[in-house]
């Protein structure tokens, strides 16, 4: 049985840049209150991952994570 992949935003590191954000707007946002994203859906459904995996490529900062 497969499990769930899940994301993850290290808030502590996160720059707020957005990069999560344009390469996977279902999945992230950014806060109204500091910039730095958010993770919308912890565990999202296999056709978003190749949008997750390019967000976490793209992040300057490296703090976005996927665990499959």
């Amino acid at each position: 049985m497969r499990q769930n992949a899940t994301v993850r935003i290290d808030q502590a590191r996160c720059i707020g840049s957005g990069q999560c954000v344009l390469a996977a707007p279902d999945v992230f946002d950014q806060s109204d209150d500091d910039g730095l994203g958010l993770v919308l859906i912890a565990e999202p459904p296999a056709e978003l991952l190749p949008a997750v995996r390019d967000a976490v490529d793209r992040c300057p900062a490296q703090v976005v994570t996927l665990e499959e």
